[in-house]
C-alpha cells in the first residue's frame, strides 16, 4: 500500500498562497513551492526517510489507507 501524498494550499505571512506536499505518517516528507506539480518533490524525500528508519531499526510507519 503507498502513502498517500496529501497537498494543499497555505497561506504565507506576506499574503500570497503556496502549495506544500506531505506524507503525514512519514515527518520531515514535505515540500513546499508555489505551483503543486513543484512542491511534489516530497516524494524525493520519502525514500530516505524510510531507509534512514530501517538503518536505525526503528519502525517504519504503515501506511493510512486512501480515501
Amino acid at each position: 500500500m503507498p502513502f498517500v501524498l496529501v497537498v494543499e494550499s497555505v497561506p504565507t505571512p506576506d499574503g500570497d498562497w503556496l502549495r506544500r506536499a506531505s506524507y503525514p505518517e512519514l515527518p520531515g516528507a514535505f515540500a513546499e513551492a508555489g505551483p503543486a506539480v513543484d512542491a511534489m518533490d516530497a516524494d524525493a524525500r520519502r525514500v530516505p526517510i524510510i531507509a534512514e528508519r530501517l538503518d536505525r531499526g526503528l519502525d517504519v510507519p504503515v501506511p493510512r489507507l486512501p480515501i
